[in-house]
């Protein structure tokens, strides 16, 4: 960590912190030998726990299948080893099938760009077997999105959600359409933006200009350049709190592999991203022992940074699953905070000029002809105030 700011880990517990120090180790037998009290009373039903919430038990694994301790009981290790081979499994039939669905948009002229899944896990880790994926994330130019979610429903993929929305509002409110296939279980993420608007990003004829092109099982699939990558994670992780660890070490691998430094410090400032990029780093290496370039450990030195990343420490010290409601009300009203504190002012003031753009169920409170649907936006006030005089809790 560097000497410009140091994290409160007071309220992370044993288990968390064996954790963090199995996966900044080299070998866990040096630790050990090194370290041996970090292992005693250790709730280790509760650790199994924490690698499977966590998502890192991928990388943990292979670790523990070459050490010789007895401090770590075996119990633990077999454990991990069914979780390792049964993401080995998963992440092949995912790596299958992000090179056909590539190919096959390829065919149809449809440029795409995958953000994460197996084609990450290659690049970040050399292995995809050492990093979990639950499904595929891929973009494509918003243009092609329709003829995407036909060949998509042609395949056998069905869609999850469908937006209700007026005015094209679906566009920068929302950023990418969910399909699940009901055989192969496989879900995708189709994307037209990397993230939730409204905020600035770069588009996709820029991230296609900076893609890299991976050959993994022998089919040309294109992911997302080292620095727009950074950018994506750091925007995904501080959204989701970096509630998972996976998020901060595939930051630390990011970093390991040296990206342009001044190219990233020129996406940072130019999306308004330079304070979660700082509370990333400060998580990183606070947490992760990631070394940092000087110019960008220069961002840790931001008060907001310094804040976010305490606030994080909140979720680390949680096994919390934001995306599965309700949450306990400590975490919900400490989430409710954490949201609006992410953002810069001016994505702020977006988000408040958001509420005022109109939305689908506007139109089903005062139902207009198309041709007069630029009316809701004087009228989404006084519809938006009727919904909660009459006790609707919609939007």
């Amino acid at each position: 960590m560097t000497d410009r700011y140091t994290l409160d880990k007071g309220s992370l517990s044993k288990e968390i912190s064996l954790l963090l120090h199995l996966l900044n180790a080299g070998s866990v037998d040096e630790l050990a030998e090194q370290n041996p009290q970090q292992f005693t009373d250790i709730d280790w039903k509760l650790f199994i726990r924490l690698t499977l919430h966590h998502r890192v038990f991928p990388y943990l694994y292979p670790k523990l299948s070459r050490m010789k301790t007895t401090l770590i009981p075996v119990h633990v290790s077999e454990r991990l080893q069914q979780e390792y081979r049964s993401n080995t499994v998963r992440m092949l039939q995912l790596s299958g099938e992000m090179a056909r669905i590539g190919a096959e948009l390829n065919k149809l002229g449809i440029s795409s760009i995958f953000l994460k899944g197996p084609v990450l896990a290659e690049d970040l880790y050399g292995d995809f077997s050492l990093r979990t994926s639950r499904d595929l994330d891929f973009m494509v130019p918003i243009d092609r999105l329709a003829e995407t979610e036909a060949f998509l429903l042609q395949q056998g993929y069905e869609k999850i959600e469908v937006y209700e929305s007026i005015l094209g509002d679906w566009k920068w409110r929302e950023h990418h359409l969910t399909f699940n296939h009901p055989h192969s279980k496989i879900k995708l993420e189709v994307h037209w933006r990397l993230g939730p608007g409204p905020s600035a990003e770069p588009d996709f004829a820029e991230l296609w200009k900076n893609a890299r092109t991976s050959t993994l099982l022998g089919s040309d699939v294109r992911y997302l350049g080292r620095e727009d990558l950074f950018l994506f994670l750091v925007s995904h992780g501080a959204r989701h709190a970096w509630s998972r660890l996976r998020w901060l070490l595939d930051i630390n691998k990011l970093l390991l592999q040296q990206p342009d430094t001044q190219r990233l410090l020129q996406l940072l400032k130019q999306y308004n991203c330079e304070a979660i990029a700082g509370q990333t780093l400060i998580l990183a290496a606070g947490l992760l022992d990631t070394p940092l370039d000087s110019r960008l450990a220069a961002l840790t030195d931001k008060p907001k940074a310094q804040r976010l990343a305490q606030d994080a420490i909140f979720y680390v010290a949680r096994m919390v699953n934001l995306n599965d409601p309700p949450l306990e009300p400590e975490v919900e009203q400490h989430f409710k905070a954490y949201q609006p504190a992410i953002l810069t002012t001016r994505n702020r003031m977006l988000r408040a000029a958001g509420f005022l753009y109109p939305y689908a169920v506007d139109a089903r409170t005062l139902p207009l002809p198309k041709p007069l649907h630029v009316l809701y936006f004087p009228l989404r006030p006084f519809l938006w105030s009727w919904r909660k005089v009459t006790g609707r809790a919609e939007a």
